[in-house]
């Protein structure tokens, strides 16, 4: 399984968001989106979760 965060590029968020001096972190599984974070811990901490989850599918 792969899971990436990265933060998402300008050319992807509204006028207003970058106005507003917002960020956001996608968090993609096996090149899916799966969460929006506006905090990049808590992006970390849910690709931590799914990686969990998938090794423990794996062991079952």
């Amino acid at each position: 399984m792969t899971v990436k965060v990265t933060e998402r590029d300008d050319s992807h968020m509204s006028h207003e968001g970058l106005a507003a001096g917002i960020r956001i972190w996608d968090v993609h599984q096996q090149d899916m989106l799966v969460g929006m974070f506006h905090n990049e811990n808590d992006a970390h901490s849910y690709k931590q979760e799914l990686e969990i989850l998938e090794s423990q599918r794996h062991q079952e």
